[in-house]
């Protein structure tokens, strides 16, 4: 694993940002941050902010930005109007790039877990979560 992950993480970097996106600009964060509203739908700043564990602020300013750039649109929450709503946005070639760039990581996965039953598929999920968690607390130490 030791000698596999770096590999993994460097073939992800090289996955090209498609030509529509390339102006915006987009590091890993807003990889994650579009992943979450492509797969799990529409949410409120706080709930991405859970999600990518980071402040709401930095959220906020991320959606700015990409909201700036015609990447992201806020819409106020029909169920309480004090809360924004974050949504992909609905401009078909933006939309159509993002989930082209995000689909072959997703495909890749989707191959990998396949022939897996859900108990190694859990297994698998919890391993790299307990790798994840043991690397940042030795960065946080």
């Amino acid at each position: 694993m030791l000698l596999l992950m770096p590999r993994v993480a460097a073939r992800l970097k090289r996955t090209p940002v498609p030509e529509r996106l390339r102006s915006a600009n987009l590091a890993p964060r807003h990889l994650s941050l579009l992943a979450y509203l492509l797969f799990d739908g529409p949410m409120p700043v706080n709930h991405l902010a859970a999600r990518l564990e980071v402040a709401p602020t930095t959220v906020s300013l991320m959606v700015s930005d990409l909201s700036r750039q015609g990447v992201v649109e806020r819409k106020a929450d029909p169920a309480d109007r004090r809360r924004t709503i974050v949504t992909i946005t609905e401009e078909p070639a933006t939309r159509e790039a993002i989930e082209r760039w995000l689909a072959n990581g997703a495909d890749a996965w989707r191959n990998a877990f396949e022939p897996l039953a859900p108990q190694e598929r859990a297994l698998f999920v919890r391993t790299i979560e307990a790798y994840e968690q043991g690397v940042s607390r030795r960065l946080d130490a």
